[in-house]
């Protein structure tokens, strides 16, 4: 290890990024010293940018550079369809795949007691309040197949039946090209019980 504190920093730093451990970003943060300070620079100055421009959009929730994002000032989508996804990430995976074109409300995350992440920290008010000013006539809940996601879309979906919205979940099951003798008994237990007539 260097003799700089300066670098057992920028280590430490790196290690808050997901999926970075201690030997990788003890790489990361010498490769950036030794063959691309330019580079480290650039990264620096994006960082510095987004966190003083990015916030959040004032309808959806998602990350926007204004008051609102682009999807939620046009006037080509469906104000009518609101999709409730876990993340960002979750948003552009659905726009890539052009599969929707209705609005969003973003979630930042998911349930999660244990790490303290209650409704009150993923904006479940402030989602509430978008349903009921507006004329939305389906809600569907596209959060994560994992245990919070299900917690989570069960918790709104609760919420949402009591406000007498009409609530989807997001069909599960074999995934295209999928082959059933790789498939987790799970995935296809869902996949018979999503089963639909041809």
């Amino acid at each position: 290890m260097p003799d700089s504190r300066s670098v057992e920093q920028l280590q430490l730093a790196l290690q808050r990024l997901p999926g970075v451990g201690p030997k990788s970003a003890q790489r990361m943060a010498f490769y950036l010293l030794e063959r691309d300070r330019e580079g480290a620079f650039s990264i620096s100055e994006a960082i510095k940018s987004a966190l003083a421009k990015v916030n959040h959009c004032q309808r959806c929730n998602n990350f926007s550079e204004s008051d609102l994002c682009t999807i939620c000032a046009s006037q080509r989508r469906d104000s009518t369809l609101l999709c409730i996804a876990e993340t960002p990430a979750d948003v552009e995976a659905i726009e890539q795949a052009s599969a929707f074109a209705g609005m969003y409300f973003v979630l930042m995350g998911h349930l999660s007691p244990l790490d303290g992440i209650g409704p009150e920290q993923l904006g479940i008010s402030q989602m509430l309040d978008l349903i009921q000013s507006g004329a939305i006539n389906e809600v569907i809940l596209a959060t994560n197949l994992t245990l919070e996601g299900e917690a989570t879309a069960d918790y709104i979906a609760d919420l949402l039946h009591q406000q007498g919205v009409s609530v989807t979940r997001l069909a599960r099951g074999v995934p295209v090209g999928g082959e059933l003798e790789y498939m987790d008994a799970g995935t296809l237990n869902q996949a018979f019980s999503d089963r639909r007539e041809i």
